[in-house]
């Protein structure tokens, strides 16, 4: 209608919008947007290149009267499978929900050689007795379970053991599909603005499961530690220009304060 009635003002009659002459499609390219095309996978561009890990996060809902002992559970059997050589995977840390979704365990594995590791190390624990029996126990603690399958961020560091104590957020965004490398251009410089008190922690993206997930990992004292270190980013050039341009790609963000579990690598 819009073309019609800018032709209509020029004193020359258009036919409908699908047959609009070709001279007017100079006009008409006005409301075309131009698409950006991509020669690589967003995975590709923004993943680390210098090794090939996979993570592995878990949502575990548990039934609050089973806490503690799903917690036991974890406590006896995770750390077996994280300390075996013959398995090509790491536990990087083990966390209860504090402040979000109560009654939660959340678990992050590493797996060194990508795919083909996490691969292998689903076949060996298939016939491994006691993460068998530690499954069917924990089946009946749960109420529900998610996981997702990540690749890391090039630019955030890699995750490693740290003695703590601490207190661990896990900030998780859903983008609008098609903003990953938009992101990733803007906090490749922010997170240089987030290390002075050591609260990085970890970065990822999501592979499989709910996509275009950004998982970022921090790690403070305590509260107020976060809330002091989280109002003096904005004293650095550069921090409000980043969350200006970021906040309008998510669709939806979470924010979860976690506390290590005893066996945890990150405490």
């Amino acid at each position: 209608k819009l073309i019609e009635m800018c032709i209509v003002s020029l004193g020359k009659r258009s036919a409908p919008l699908s047959v609009v002459s070709p001279k007017y499609s100079w006009f008409k390219s006005l409301f075309v947007r131009k698409v950006d095309p991509r020669k690589d996978a967003h995975s590709h561009l923004l993943a680390k290149k210098e090794d090939n890990n996979l993570y592995k996060i878990q949502f575990h809902n548990v039934k609050p009267e089973c806490l503690d002992d799903y917690n036991k559970l974890c406590e006896d059997v995770l750390p077996n499978i994280h300390a075996d050589p013959e398995y090509p995977c790491e536990l990087v840390g083990t966390w209860n929900t504090w402040y979000g979704e109560q009654d939660q365990a959340v678990h992050l594995w590493r797996y060194r050689g990508g795919y083909p590791a996490l691969t292998e190390v689903m076949n060996k624990l298939r016939k491994n007795k006691e993460f068998m029996a530690y499954r069917d126990q924990r089946g009946k603690m749960l109420l529900s379970r998610r996981n997702q399958l990540l690749l890391e961020f090039s630019f955030w560091n890699e995750p490693v053991p740290r003695p703590g104590p601490s207190i661990y957020e896990l900030r998780s965004y859903q983008l609008r599909p098609g903003t990953m490398i938009e992101w990733g251009n803007y906090w490749a410089r922010a997170i240089e603005l987030r290390q002075q008190n050591n609260e990085a922690v970890g970065g990822f993206f999501s592979q499989i499961g709910s996509l275009y997930m950004v998982h970022h990992l921090w790690a403070y004292k305590d509260l107020q530690s976060r809330e002091e270190t989280r109002n003096a980013a904005w004293q650095h050039e550069g921090w409000d220009e980043a969350v200006y341009y970021t906040v309008p790609l998510i669709q939806h963000m979470e924010s979860r304060i976690m506390i290590p579990m005893k066996t945890s690598p990150l405490k």
